[in-house]
């Protein structure tokens, strides 16, 4: 077909949903029908608006693309982006810009939405900005630079991201919601309750049940905020986030089918009144209905390039359950949340006001289908409630069993316990049964079902369900999965810990040279260092392992995103001397390092040059210090309270004990990081429930809690044993610590490997206080082993001047990097 057999395609709007029906029609070749061309009226190339906020953690335009113009080139499309569409003439099939008049045969409207600003007196004043796109961040950016306080009016989704931004801008932050609770879409009252306090104890002020009547000068502030009950709130920035509207003003202004309350009508095709024209995404209302997420509007794309190739595909709804995690706070909403759309539904609540965790299921009339689910405070419960609503498998006898606590964690679904209508990757919309075909088709791996399907290509976050789902198909096929660390070595992590305790072996060439073939790759060479290192502890700076290590290893210290690293000494349980405080803060006057108190009780300086990171050790050594091993897959940091040295409701000593911990397993290496904690009491100050391994005081001794871990999945440990003495204490965290490095597979945390440990906790226990596999004599010597060959490995490093000569920016020069640019903010050094 030639060029001018085709016919003309015009997209106007270059968004998330835009983009993702681009990638659609590329897919279908559809390039080879139409002449597209797509209208962008923003100067930035599509990139991903879920994660805005990053912007002002350090990510710029082009980390957040979602292609590149080359992309675009490459399949022959047309982008023409800062080129806004003014205007659809349907009389003669064209649309109008600022350049000109184009024509099209068919024409697609993905021009999403605005934020709504509500009508106030004085909202159109300066500083009064609004929180949609990247410049309207770099509006708000700027504002910050002369403000001291802002205020987001809008307390749901998008307002609580504004207010996630303004604290990452370092300013006093309130939100301003005109409901009664935060996030009234998606939680009821008890957990609107639970998600105010979690986000105020983070610092940011929540004002519901408050409608702004006007905005004026302030006294202290450049704004004063007036509400309807007369009192005031001075604030100098405030940004709108009360909502989105469709940008349907030119579907309106060309006499398309419009909903009452906005949008453009379409049907399942996803064509609009208009046989020429569709509309996808936010500007669509479909069955009266908009959908504000990007996955309904992928699902549009998708049925929309379906009807431009002549597919079957039809959009027939989406489901708006969401997982959330916002301000750190986790807020999850499934199906019908509130229970008022579904007749005679039951309602099933949970509440820690402890340990601050709502759970609310919604369920049938029977009590046989879950309809609906809450969750705040924890989401590790999403996962498999969404697979019982999405999929309507039928609920367990006692539903309540779903939402409660127990010393298993989260409930889980094995991957046969899914139908084939099981949604595994939601941005894609890859079901179990797609999964399944694929493998029929002949796949025979992971990678190929990723190719194929796109699913975990996405967010990623069904990475892990995925792998179970094929890995156990392929079994149930009769195809042996391979578990083969890498394509060097024909083993799991667990056997080459085996092979290299068994044989003595001690360096990477003689392993590979008994047990592996080729030359090692990115994959198996730092698995196999920190197996070595596990078993031998020797300095990982030794000739023979430097060439294993990766960035942060080889350097000891964790690599920035301008090429500068960090430095963080230890800090044994956060106690520190006045004297120690001072070398601190010398070394970081001296070499203009930033500086920042950690959540783990240390302090991290950050902008070291690695030509200076010697010298910067070297003072603080001599002031007794040792490496932290910030940079390392090995024990991170032991947290504490004041225990009953200072607290009066403190029953021990968790400072004394947490030094004890941390001097113990200092330099310890492991499949992954590992964090400890030790609360002197059960008010748990010190978080030790949320950490690898955790410590509480009784009256009669310590609880040992395990497979606990924060960060992007969190997870609860779980009660081990309880009123243990210092010395069994110590015996079982020694076991348990060496059976996880074991048996774990690499980068494998100990909550993970826990989750898929046969037998579950009990086993655990058996293996560790029963010693039923009678091992516990040789994983104590193993431990005792790494607890007496300890060297600071900086310390190492020191002391010898041929490791030394690596610390240098340029290989035939000592100058410093002239790369790296910094600015100051805040009274402290930052990348520019």
């Amino acid at each position: 077909m030639t060029s001018t057999d085709k016919q003309r395609l015009i997209i106007i709007g270059n968004g998330m949903v835009g983009h993702h029906l681009v990638e659609q029609l590329v897919e279908r070749d559809a390039t080879t029908r139409y002449d597209i061309t797509v209208f962008g009226e923003e100067r930035h190339l599509a990139y991903d608006r879920v994660h805005l906020s990053e912007y002002f953690a350090g990510r710029d335009a082009q980390s957040l693309a979602l292609s590149t113009s080359d992309y675009y080139a490459e399949n022959d499309i047309a982008l023409r982006l800062d080129e806004a569409v003014t205007a659809i003439d349907r009389d003669n099939s064209e649309i109008v810009t600022p350049l000109g008049r184009y024509p099209y045969d068919q024409l697609v409207l993905a021009t999403g939405s605005y934020p709504f600003v509500p009508p106030i007196q004085g909202g159109d004043r300066p500083n009064c900005l609004v929180y949609r796109t990247l410049d309207d961040l770099d509006a708000i950016r700027e504002a910050g630079r002369n403000a001291n306080t802002g205020v987001v009016v809008g307390g749901g989704l998008l307002g609580l991201e504004a207010a996630n931004a303004l604290k990452g801008l370092d300013l006093d932050t309130a939100v301003v919601e005109f409901a009664p609770r935060l996030m009234p879409m998606q939680v009821d009252s008890e957990g609107g309750e639970l998600l105010r306090e979690k986000i105020e104890a983070l610092g940011v002020q929540a004002l519901t049940d408050r409608a702004t009547q006007r905005i004026e000068d302030g006294e202290a502030s450049y704004h004063r905020m007036v509400f309807q009950d007369d009192k005031v709130l001075e604030t100098d920035l405030i940004v709108f986030s009360a909502g989105i509207r469709p940008r349907d003003e030119l579907a309106r202004d060309c006499a398309l089918e419009m909903g009452e309350r906005g949008g453009v009508v379409i049907d399942d095709h996803c064509l609009t009144s208009d046989p020429a024209i569709l509309a996808v995404g936010e500007v669509a209302l479909w069955n009266d209905s908009i959908f504000g997420l990007v996955g309904p509007g992928y699902q549009m794309a998708k049925a929309a390039a379906d009807t431009l190739t002549n597919g079957s595909e039809r959009f027939q709804g989406a489901d708006m359950s969401t997982k959330l995690k916002l301000l750190g706070v986790d807020v999850g909403a499934i199906g019908d949340a509130h229970g008022d759309r579904t007749p005679g539904a039951r309602m099933y609540r949970y509440l820690d006001e402890i340990k601050q965790e709502y759970r609310k299921l919604v369920v049938s009339s029977d009590g046989k289908k879950l309809v609906g689910a809450m969750l705040v405070g924890d989401n590790s419960y999403y996962d498999t409630l969404m697979q019982y609503y999405s999929n309507g498998l039928e609920l367990p006898d006692d539903p309540a069993s779903l939402i409660l606590p127990s010393s298993e964690g989260a409930p889980t679904l094995g991957p046969d316990a899914l139908p084939d209508t099981a949604t595994i990757c939601s941005c894609h919309n890859v079901t179990k049964g797609a999964v399944c075909d694929t493998l029929d088709a002949g796949a025979t791996d992971l990678g190929a079902v990723k190719a194929e399907t796109k699913a975990s290509t996405g967010c990623g976050g069904c990475a892990a369900l995925l792998k179970s789902v094929v890995d156990h198909e392929l079994e149930a096929r009769g195809v042996e999965v391979d578990q083969s660390i890498c394509e060097h070595f024909a083993y799991t992590r667990q056997e080459l810990y085996s092979i290299v305790q068994v044989e003595g072996i001690k360096t990477f060439s003689e392993l590979l040279e008994k047990h592996g073939q080729g030359l090692g790759c990115d994959i198996c060479k730092p698995a196999v260092a920190s197996i070595l290192a596990s078993c031998f502890n020797e300095p990982i700076t030794d000739a023979a392992h430097v060439p294993l290590q990766d960035t942060n290893d080889t350097f000891m210290a964790n690599m920035q995103k301008n090429g500068t690293y960090s430095v963080v000494p230890r800090v044994p349980g956060g106690e520190i001397t006045p004297d120690k405080l001072i070398v601190l803060g010398e070394v970081a006057k001296k070499y203009q390092l930033y500086t920042k108190i950690t959540g783990g009780q240390r302090v991290d300086l950050f902008g070291a040059q690695l030509h200076d990171l010697p010298d910067i050790w070297q003072a603080l050594i001599d002031a007794g210090f040792e490496t932290g091993h910030a940079y390392g897959k090995a024990t991170r940091t032991v947290k504490s309270c004041v225990g009953n040295t200072w607290c009066r409701y403190g029953v021990q000593d968790s400072v004394g004990m947490s030094q004890q911990i941390e001097h113990r397993y200092k330099g310890l290496r492991s499949p992954h990081k590992l964090k400890f904690a030790v609360s002197g009491c059960t008010r748990e100050c010190a978080e030790a429930q949320s950490k690898d391994v955790g410590v509480i005081a009784t009256e009669h001794g310590w609880n040992l809690y395990v497979c606990g871990n924060g960060g992007m999945r969190p997870r609860h440990a779980e009660l081990f044993a309880t009123d243990l003495d210092d010395e069994t204490l110590f015996k079982y965290i020694d076991r348990f610590l060496m059976f996880y490095i074991r048996t774990a597979d690499r980068l494998q945390r100990t909550s993970v490997w826990r989750e898929n440990l046969e037998g579950g906790l009990d086993y655990l226990k058996e293996v560790i206080i029963e010693d039923s596999l009678g091992i516990a004599e040789e994983l104590e010597q193993q431990m005792q082993t790494v607890i007496d060959t300890y060297e600071c490995e900086w310390a190492n490093a020191l002391s010898d001047p041929e490791k030394l000569k690596r610390f240098r920016s340029f290989v035939n020069d000592e100058r410093p990097d002239p790369d790296i640019i910094m600015t100051s903010e805040r009274g402290q050094l930052r990348p520019a």
